[in-house]
This record gives structure tokens, sequence and C-alpha cells, in this order.
């Protein structure tokens, strides 16, 4: 019997050490699980943009030892950029990246060549698509030079993700290049354009004709690049059912895969800590919460809790629709029930802003004031406790007025006089460019903070940083320290953000029309005892989904402290499901197949 071959993987993205979207997360997070199985045969393929490499990059010495290494010798000969060394992630697997600008004079000359060969009109593109027909040129020279170097020693296999990274694809078919392929489509170009404009839009997919779709969105030479490497491909793939609907229709074919998302969910374990790590950021929260709504609406901390939304601003494909629509539902049905609890709603997102409101800085600032003073008369009352209690003859508490100084009494009294008000919090963090439909929504639905309203909303539309004044968090401090994630999507092809809060063991709400929703309902029966909800968009009306999502909160508001300590255990209990080191498995399966299928 004669010995298996060898294999060599390339996993190429627009995204590799490039961080502008999801798929950054997808590649970066499957490394170590990559590496783990391939070692030193694999490596990614990406853009050089000088500005994310210097971070991310390390530039190690390239040797004629190897295909790759004699191919990129032979190609920077020829005059093309290329940087070959160490992403500086976990795993540090090889990294090759292009600097398009190199080729870039030859795009109209490689434009040609790709309507001579597949009819795919580039007249008048973006830039980006450019730089993407560039960078696919250069993957097409560097992976032929690398098969003709290999002589058919190795099997070599590429996966491309999405279509800015598979420009070269069909051309790398045509030619018959001796290199097994796999294409993955995170999200159509059309059902992302589609699914925003077009209202129940996965019940009329089968209605629509792509190609004039593609050309009434503007994105003809996208949709077409995608349907070609899609179609040209040895194997593929998308993350979730919900997409391989729209890979039927939009580009053609049926997927033979789902290859589901996952996190290095080793990265957040927090053991036996995430309960600590929960009290200690939401107390930096809190800290907002007061800043910010206790000028003029105090209330109990201790019965209030902290939801959150999160993503692009994509108004209706992010679900912030239905969730400022359940939530104005929620907030009547806590103020029928008699309701003890707050509940404040966070909408993290970005959108463009002039800067942060003058007025809320102020108010947390006055509030740090006053708690100065408070831990300055603290100090003072309690050296004079001390000393009363030691030299007192009767047992009895003294005074504690009197150990106040009149100084601090008077300036603690001023302080807090200056900051309290009679206005209404506001609800959005920053002074926004213009309004925009979360506004309108809040305006149009009156949840604008009121004194009587149980359900308080922030809108704060800058992602959180650490550097961030008003929390003082990062983006996962600030999820561990909120009770819920609020998530119901109406297009998400897979949908990280709900999986981020389970790595976290914080429960989350998601929808069926989510990629993570929908392996959620396929994988585990009992999802809503693991602290997982998930709203049925796929059958119901807006309506009656708004209502669900408000029952489901309205469900979680009443829940005892107990109860959700128990669901956090429950979701950071189940949160390995979702480990690379599972779902791995899915892309092994996808390079196997199209080794196979290539020997056909």
């Amino acid at each position: 019997m004669a010995a298996e071959k060898k294999k060599y993987l390339f996993e190429i993205a627009w995204e590799t050490c490039n961080q502008v979207g999801g798929i950054y997360t997808v590649i970066r997070t499957k490394v170590p699980s990559m590496v783990e199985k391939w070692g030193d045969d694999y490596a990614l393929l990406g853009p050089y943009f000088p500005q994310t490499a210097s971070a991310e990059f390390e530039p190690i010495p390239v040797t004629d030892e190897t295909p790759l290494g004699r191919a990129i010798i032979s190609l920077r000969q020829k005059g093309l950029g290329i940087h070959y060394g160490y992403w500086l992630i976990t795993g540090k697997p090889k990294i090759v990246l292009f600097e398009l600008e190199t080729l870039l004079p030859k795009v109209n000359e490689i434009k040609g060549r790709i309507w001579d060969n597949h009819k795919i009109s580039t007249l008048g593109v973006e830039d980006l698509v450019d730089q993407t027909i560039v960078f696919g040129e250069m993957i097409r020279l560097l992976l032929t030079e690398v098969a003709e170097e290999n002589k058919n020693k190795t099997q070599l296999v590429a996966h491309f993700h999405e279509w800015m990274a598979s420009t070269g694809l069909p051309d790398l078919k045509k030619d018959k290049v001796k290199i097994s392929t796999v294409f993955t489509t995170h999200a159509t170009m059309l059902g992302r354009y589609l699914a925003g404009n077009v209202p129940n839009f996965y019940d009329v997919i089968e209605n629509f004709d792509w190609h004039k779709e593609a050309k009434h969105y503007g994105i003809e030479a996208q949709a077409c690049f995608e349907r070609a490497a899609a179609q040209k491909a040895d194997v593929l793939t998308t993350v979730s059912d919900i997409t391989a609907k729209e890979c039927q229709y939009f580009l053609g074919r049926i997927p033979e895969l789902i290859l589901p998302n996952g996190l290095n969910i080793q990265r957040f374990a927090a053991l036996h800590e995430h309960q600590n790590l929960h009290s200690k950021y939401k107390e930096s929260i809190s800290n907002f919460v007061m800043g910010h709504f206790f000028q003029s609406q105090p209330f109990d901390l201790d019965q209030t809790l902290y939801l959150f939304t999160s993503g692009r601003f994509e108004y209706s494909n992010k679900g912030y629709d239905i969730t400022l629509d359940a939530l104005a539902i929620l907030n009547r049905k806590m103020k029928e029930a008699g309701s003890k609890k707050t509940v404040v709603m966070f909408f993290v997102t970005k959108q463009p802003y002039h800067s942060i409101d003058p007025e809320v800085l102020h108010s947390r600032a006055v509030l740090d004031e006053i708690r100065e003073n408070c831990h300055a008369i603290e100090k003072e009352v309690g050296e004079h406790l001390f000393k009363a209690s030691a030299s007192s003859s009767d047992l009895q508490m003294p005074d504690l007025n009197a150990f106040v100084d009149e100084y601090w009494r008077m300036r603690l009294r001023r302080t807090v006089q200056t900051w309290k008000t009679n206005a209404r919090p506001k609800v959005v963090t920053h002074l926004l460019k213009q309004e925009d439909d979360i506004i309108r929504n809040l305006h149009r639905t009156n949840l604008l903070n009121n004194p009587d309203d149980k359900v308080k909303v922030v809108y704060h539309p800058d992602f959180i940083v650490s550097t961030n004044p008003l929390f003082g968090l990062d983006y996962g401090q600030f999820v561990r320290g909120c009770h819920l994630g609020v998530f119901p999507s109406y297009c998400e092809p897979w949908g990280y953000t709900p999986l981020e809060c389970m790595a976290r063991g914080v429960p989350t709400v998601t929808s069926d029309l989510s990629g993570f929703g929908d392996y959620m309902m396929q994988i585990m029966r009992d999802y809503e005892q693991w602290g997982v909800s998930v709203v049925n968009r796929k059958t119901q009306s807006y309506q009656e989904a708004a209502e669900q999502l408000a029952n489901l909160l309205f469900k979680f508001v009443q829940q005892s402290q107990r109860d959700r300590i128990t669901q956090r255990n429950r979701v950071e209990s189940i949160a390995d499901t979702f480990d690379w080191s599972n779902l791995r498995a899915y892309y092994d399966t996808a390079h196997e197949l199209a080794i196979i299928k290539k020997k056909r």
C-alpha cells in the first residue's frame, strides 16, 4: 500500500492580518487549532497594509528549501512585493502578505483577461474591487508557482474565504493548476443587500433574478466574482443553513458542507472566576449608570438589570428595530405588573458623531467629585468615631453628624446641589452628526428615559474600548458586567456576538435567522435551559416576534438573583461546544473532500 502523500494548506482571506470585520475573528481564533493539526504545513495569505502589519507581522528570511520559499523568491525577482513571516497571534502561523501597489498598474490588463475568460464586467468599479482583483492575481501567480515547484510531491489545498480573496480562483481552475480548492462564503453579497431592503426576504428568495438585483444595487462585479468562485471551487461551503439557501439561489450551487464558526474559548475561560468578574465589571457599569441617571432619577441598583446589544449599524438586519419595539412592550408590562426592577438597555454600535456629549461627561465628573468628598468625610468620621468609642463610658453610639467638619458638610451639599437636575437623562451619550433610526424609534415609542419608565435606554454610538472615559472597560469586560445580550437578528449569516456572550458566561437572546441560533436549535433540544433564547423570525410576523422577544425579556426580568447565577454557570459550561478544537473537524472534512474531488 502506497504511503499517503503529505498535505499543505493555504488559507486565504482579505482579513488575515487585517482587522475589518467578523471574518478576521473567524480566521484569527481558528489559527491555534489549525497549527495544532498542520504545523509547518500551513500558511495564511493576505494583503499587506503597513498600518496593521506593523503591529501583527514579524518578517523572517525566505529560503529556497520549500516550494513556497522558491515561489516567493521567483515572484520577488519579477518585481512583486511579497512579505513572508509570522502572524503574531496565538499559534504564530506563517503568513504571506502581498503589496498590492506593485501590481496595481497592470489592473486593466488583468481585468481584460478576466472578461475574456469569464465574462465578468469590471468597468467603473470602486477602488476596493480593483484592489481585490490585484490581490486575486497575486495569489494566482503564487499558487501557480508553488504548484510547479511542488512537482506533485505534496497535496496542495487552498481555502478561500469570501469573494474578496477569490477573484483569481476561476483562472486557477481554467489553467488546471494542481491544487485542491475550497471556497467559503460567510454571507452572500446579495443576501446582505436584499435582507435589509426587502420585507420577508427569505420567504421570496427563489423569486429573485440574481444578476438583475446585483446590477440594481451596483454590485455586479462583486456578485459575479462570488458566483464564479462558488461554481469553480472543488468544494463550496458556508457557515449556516441560512446562508446555504442564499448560495442555492444566488450562487447557483448548493454547498457540500456547513462550517460553523467557533472561538478559541480557552482565551475567555475564567474557570470559577466568572461570577467574581461579573460583579467587578458590573460595578463599573453601575458607576456610569449612577452618573447618567441619578442626577434626576435614582433607582435601586440591587434591583437593576443591564441588557445590551452590539454590532455594526444595520438597523433591521441586526434586529435593533425589533429590540426597541420589544423594549417598549416590556416597559408597559413591567409598569402593569408593578415591578420593582429597572432595566437599563445599552445599544453599542458605530455611528458618525461629533464628540461625547459634554453634559454626559460633566455629570460623570461631578459624581466622581461627590465620591471623593464622601471618602474624605468617611476618613474624618472614622478617626473621630474610633476616639469617641474608646473614651466613651455609656456604650451608646455617638452622633456621627457631630464628627463632620462644617467645611465638608457645605462642600458635599453644594456639589450634590450642582449635580441634581430635573432634566431627563440623555438617551444618547454622544452628539450624533444626524438623527438616525434608533433615535426616531425611541421618539415614536416614547422610550425616552421618562421618570416612570421601568426600561431605561443608553445609546452609545461608538465601540467600547478601555480608554473610554464613560465606562473605563474594554468590550469584553463590559459584556461580562451585563446580565443579558440581546441579538434577535433578521439577517445574520453566523453571529459572533451571542457566542462571545456565552464564552463569558452571559445568557443571550438570538434568532432562528442567525446562523448561530439555527445551529443551537439543531444541536441542543433544551437550549433554553443553557441560557440561550431563540426568537422565531422565520414563521412569525414582525409584531409576533416583537411580542415573543418582550415576553422572553419579561421572563428574564422576573428571575431571582439565584436563578441568574445558576444560568450564568450553565452558559459558561456549554461554551466549550464552540471551541475550535471541536469545530475544526468540519474544516478537516472540507479539505479532505476537496482533495478527493480534485483526483476525479
